[in-house]
């Protein structure tokens, strides 16, 4: 037998895979989206499933009880299949739905309208529809209909050259005569061509919608735009699937070149066609009628969504197939919109800083500001840019997923029953739960939190330990020192739900890497923190991080306040900056060519910047005068 069936309960689901597929990923052929934060290494122990009928291969996993292990409890993403299993997958392991629209979406919305639009980009859309109303032709002026056609467009458009495929061509003499000469063009922008991608029937000018996408390592967002108007009707967001094979984008090559590109490619296009499809069906619009899409994402991102290889970006010199794509057909990587619909992958810089650091730039007008500024894209991996209207300069450093909830023992995404906020109100430390709710472990802003409050209250010292004095909520588990935070019982799942030492030592590592990297870059340009003027923090999870608490840590600089702004998902802004005005997309390249990328592997003194910052705040505590007058400890 070379397949095997499995099938999922409380699910009702059943699969057909070749032996040796891993429960993992029958699971998410299965479209169930599992709880695994350590991208399949067997390091997070989040993917439990329970063998109820059916045997596999004995392997014990150490992220496994005894009491479990007697319950038929294994790890999915370290069991293969090599026969027919039924399976049931616990509550805990399950994520919510695959696609995010109820409240935890707000978290990835940002449903405002382009409030922020600069005067000098001037409405002028990368897909427009243009009502045409011709004369008939006479013997006095018997042009070629497509000739004629061209000439209008032309007018109304301002480009000089215009294009039209062979099939439009020939559809268009009996479209014309069929409906009185009165027709509607779709016009779409191709560098500086203006491509006639159809020709319909009478006036459908006000139907003509654009899709805009934020393709995030562990998130993908997408806003549905009216293209007249570029007024946002509606937003839906999904955790990524290549998430099976990685956490990490390094990961995510490596499964690659085991697996071939196209398989991460197809997990990809499968989450943005759910997306696309929910947000026509929620706003009953015809999938012909999406006559583009605008992606913005990190390299390997945007190399996955366009099924280039990816192993060149992470071998020396690391370099990418491109950071420009040209404009494609949405259809050619299996976009599902219209036939004939272009997709626009926003321009890149280097193959470690993509096109969502170059939306985020326009967004943030830094290219135009007299002033110097920083933003920083605080992710798995934390993207920098510095710069103004002369000179703008990028680098990026991995930080791993601990901040997003990664390799943190009770660490989640953040959805319903994440604990997003922790404080300290009269001697005792509570907290706060997406949607008010029992709570189901730390999501990213929720960890920098309960950090910062034990650093404060004096429970941890400042490289992370836990000091040997009497507190009811420090305890041992499994050998390790422990905050106990809910206790057994009173979570959703009724287990405990805790920080280690080692997950303050991930979020440590993690941080340092970030600020390290912007210290370093600083010190290249003979700055220092308090040369900017503006410090913009990007992402939606950058949205909901407490000010205070990150500087504590030593995340962000300690800086004067009102200098630090959060400036949202400045992809998906940036993106419809673009998708408004044909300038503005030609800004973006400009940016792109504008941008110095600065390789922190070359950087000798990186390491010694990291290994400084791997302490609370900073090894340097002049650096964090604010902590330094208020701290506890």
């Amino acid at each position: 037998m070379t397949d095997c069936t499995v099938f999922f309960q409380p699910h009702n689901k059943a699969v057909i895979v070749p032996r040796g597929t891993t429960l993992l990923e029958a699971a998410l052929k299965a479209n169930i989206t599992m709880n695994n934060l350590c991208g399949g290494d067997g390091i997070c122990g989040r993917c439990k499933m329970i063998i109820k009928k059916g045997a596999i291969p004995e392997e014990v996993s150490g992220k496994l009880t005894r009491e479990e292990i007697k319950k038929g409890y294994v790890l999915a993403c370290l069991t293969q299949i090599t026969q027919n299993l039924v399976i049931e997958i616990p509550s805990e392991t399950i994520v919510k739905e695959k696609i995010v629209d109820d409240e935890d979406a707000e978290r990835f919305r940002e449903f405002g309208q382009l409030t922020f639009l600069k005067t000098e980009f001037q409405f002028s859309p990368l897909v427009r529809k243009i009502y045409i109303n011709l004369d008939p032709p006479t013997l006095d002026n018997n042009t070629a209909d497509h000739q004629r056609i061209c000439e209008v467009v032309r007018k109304k458009t301002g480009f000089t050259s215009t294009q039209m495929g062979l099939k439009i061509i020939k559809n268009l003499p009996a479209i014309l005569r069929e409906n009185n000469y009165k027709v509607t063009a779709t016009i779409g922008l191709r560098r500086d061509i203006a491509e006639i991608m159809d020709i319909e029937p009478g006036n459908t000018e006000n139907r003509n919608y654009m899709v805009i996408v934020d393709i995030g390592t562990t998130t993908i967002v997408a806003h549905l735009i009216d293209a007249n108007s570029i007024k946002t009707l509606s937003a839906k967001a999904c955790f990524n699937s290549q998430g099976i094979y990685g956490r990490e984008v390094t990961g995510r090559i490596i499964s690659a070149e085991k697996r071939g590109d196209t398989e991460l490619q197809k997990l990809l296009i499968n989450d943005i066609n759910g997306l696309v499809r929910g947000l026509a069906q929620e706003e009953k619009i015809n999938f012909k009628d999406i006559t583009a899409i605008v992606c913005a994402g990190n390299t390997v991102m945007s190399h996955f969504l366009l099924g280039l290889p990816t192993r060149y970006i992470r071998r020396e010199p690391y370099t990418p197939i491109s950071v420009e794509p040209p404009p494609l057909r949405a259809v050619e990587v299996g976009i599902q919109i219209n036939p004939r619909g272009l997709l626009y992958s926003l321009p890149g810089i280097s193959g470690w800083v993509g096109s969502d650091l170059t939306a985020g730039i326009l967004a943030t007008n830094i290219m135009e500001d007299d002033q110097i500024s920083l933003l920083v894209d605080i992710g798995t991996n934390g993207e920098i840019i510095v710069g103004n209207k002369d000179w703008l300069v990028a680098c990026s450093a991995s930080a791993g997923p601990a901040l997003e909830g990664a390799n943190v023992a009770c660490g989640i995404r953040a959805e319903t029953g994440a604990i997003e906020t922790v404080f300290e109100k009269n001697g005792k430390i509570q907290y706060k739960t997406i949607g008010f709710v029992p709570p189901k472990g730390f999501c990213g802003s929720g960890i920098i939190d309960i950090v910062s409050v034990l650093f404060s209250l004096g429970v941890i010292n400042r490289q992370g330990r836990f000091f040997d004095r009497k507190d009811d909520h420090v305890q041992e588990l499994d050998g390790e020192k422990v905050f106990l935070l809910v206790e057994k019982g009173k979570s959703h799942h009724g287990k405990p739900i805790y920080i280690s030492e080692s997950d303050i030592e991930n979020i440590i590592t993690a941080k340092a890497a970030i600020f390290a990297a912007m210290k370093i870059l600083l010190l290249r340009l003979e700055l220092t923190f308090h040369d900017i003027s503006r410090f913009y923090i990007a992402g939606a999870f950058g949205n909901h991080i407490n000010i205070e608490n990150s500087i504590n840590i030593g995340l962000i600089p300690d800086i004067d306040r009102k200098k630090i702004l959060f400036a949202g998902n400045t992809s998906i802004k940036g993106g419809k900056l673009a998708a408004y005005s044909n300038n503005a997309f030609y800004k973006i390249s400009e940016i792109r060519e504008k941008t110095t990328y600065y390789d922190l592997m070359g950087a000798d003194d990186y390491v010694d910047e990291f290994r400084k910052a791997m302490f609370l705040p900073h090894t340097d505590i002049e650096l964090f005068q604010g902590v330094k007058t208020w701290h506890k400890v």
